[in-house]
């Protein structure tokens, strides 16, 4: 018996705001989409181009408050091959939530406060 990685998920309060981020900070894009009958819930799958893995976002119509993340103690991790322009970027956009400089690494949090690990390629 063998597994392998599907998918994560975040469930995202705003779609349009957290695909506009993803977009602009990961360069995420939209694979796949489903959207029930009844609209009271869409999924979107959002992917790198380069790996099988996905990142699911789930909004949820009946929805109107912020998500409870807890301590936060968990994250998405994704390296860059340009540290410094990615870095740029993301200091620019004003979603870096934390700096390690000693392990050379970063994070930036997206429109729901989910924590992701920015680290480069070569380490």
């Amino acid at each position: 018996m063998e597994f392998t990685f599907a998918h994560n998920n975040f469930n995202v309060l705003n779609l349009e705001k957290s695909l506009a981020f993803y977009r602009e900070a990961l360069g995420l894009k939209e694979v796949r989409r489903y959207e029930p009958p009844d609209g009271s819930f869409i999924l979107v799958y959002l992917g790198d181009g380069r790996t099988t893995h996905q990142l699911e976002l789930t909004w949820m119509r009946e929805r109107t408050e912020p998500y409870s993340l807890g301590d936060n103690e968990f994250h998405l991790a994704f390296r860059v091959d340009d540290f410094a322009a990615a870095h740029a970027l993301h200091e620019k956009m004003g979603c870096i939530c934390f700096e390690n400089q000693a392990m050379g690494i970063y994070f930036i949090n997206d429109p729901d406060d989910y924590w992701l690990e920015i680290v480069p390629a070569k380490r």
